[in-house]
């Protein structure tokens, strides 16, 4: 027999090979290919999930075509399916629900021990905030996963991506108050879950612009009774729900848009994981909100890249603050719930990660934001 293992992973603490690079390079990681383990995948079967036959999302995706890749993940591409709404039994194109489908790429232990980690922990995880594992194949070397599938894509491409429809400011206080709900929930959950930075693109939309959380490319789980204010970065597992969004935003080749310039400077400076790095990063999508901005931008000034350096002052100064709001709102929007949103930045990009509020106080203020209707 190869190389395999008996059971899921679940000692989190045990690995830190950190997957944390794109598809491919499979030589250069010199990672062991995988044989016959006709045992492995028992213990991963859940009752709550639809266990699907690689020839039915074949038959779901038209053989996978080109056509149907919707984005690319970590480990492997995401391709648009159709089932039936019911059954999940293959349907045709246009026919029943649209479903993402993650193809992992084949042979890989490492592929394969985030496959099992993200069946067994993604069960767990069912918020109306976060992007639903409908189900999962494994047969013969194909490992995959199925989510629901988000109509609208992503926040950044609504934001940031030319001719998309201009976001009211009601839609996008709505946008934040879900993705803070679906934050809230994980570091309550049973296992803390901590995304190493949280980004537009981390931010899925549904038809009716209902928001979910996806792409938590490296999140970090602990048991919940550990100390909250830090977590050892020795990895754990990529929780990607990959529906990752193709093409440039606005011009804006999508590696430009480094994600570490979401990340709390104390990650970047001495590599702690706090519940509070969250909060920043979410600050950091917060301000790309309303100001219509990516947070990087090499045409910007040299010493205006980063969009929460070049925005600091002028958050602080009610005056100058509509200098920053998104020009295509107009004065489509309230100014004291645009003041009221600058005061909440500023507190969850404080440098120091103590002074910066919970989610729990995030979500509080937005909800009172969300209140504010009158645009004088």
């Amino acid at each position: 027999m190869g190389n395999c293992f008996q059971k899921p992973v679940n000692n989190l603490s045990s690995t830190n090979n950190a997957p944390n690079q794109a598809v491919g390079n499979n030589e250069e990681r010199n990672e062991p290919m995988i044989e016959n383990c006709p045992a492995m995948i028992s213990e991963t079967v859940t009752p709550n999930l639809k266990k699907f036959t690689f020839a039915d999302l074949k038959k779901a995706t038209g053989n996978f075509r080109p056509t149907t890749v919707v984005g690319e993940g970590d480990f492997g591409m995401v391709f648009r399916g159709w089932v039936d709404g019911e059954t999940y039994a293959p349907s045709k194109v246009g026919v029943g629900i649209a479903i993402a489908i993650k193809k992992s790429i084949p042979n890989r232990v490492h592929g394969l021990k985030e496959w099992q980690a993200k069946v067994n922990l993604l069960d767990k995880f069912n918020h109306p905030n976060l992007v639903k594992l409908l189900g999962y194949c494994w047969e013969d070397k194909e490992f995959l996963l199925v989510y629901e599938y988000m109509e609208k894509g992503s926040l950044e491409n609504h934001l940031f991506r030319i001719g998309k429809k201009v976001l009211p400011w009601d839609t996008r206080i709505k946008i934040a108050i879900e993705a803070a709900q679906g934050l809230v929930f994980l570091h309550a959950t049973g296992m803390i879950t901590i995304y190493k930075d949280i980004i537009s693109s981390d931010i899925l939309l549904d038809k009716d612009f209902n928001a979910k959380l996806s792409g938590f490319g490296q999140a970090n789980l602990r048991p919940a009774n550990d100390d909250d204010s830090c977590v050892p970065t020795g990895i754990v597992v990529s929780y990607d729900f990959g529906q990752a969004n193709l093409g440039p935003a606005n011009g804006y080749p999508s590696t430009i848009i480094e994600t570490y310039h979401y990340a709390a400077p104390e990650y970047i400076t001495t590599d702690p994981l706090y519940v509070k790095n969250n909060v920043y990063s979410f600050g950091v999508v917060l301000l790309e909100m309303i100001t219509g901005l990516p947070v990087l931008d090499i045409d910007r000034a040299s010493l205006q890249h980063n969009l929460v350096e070049r925005a600091r002052p002028a958050l602080t100064d009610k005056t100058r603050l509509q200098e920053i709001i998104d020009p295509r709102l107009e004065t489509n929007y309230p100014s004291k719930g645009a003041t009221e949103a600058s005061k909440l930045i500023l507190h969850c990009v404080e440098q120091d990660p103590k002074n910066r509020p919970s989610m729990e106080e995030v979500l509080t203020s937005l909800k009172y934001i969300s209140t504010i209707k009158t645009k004088s």
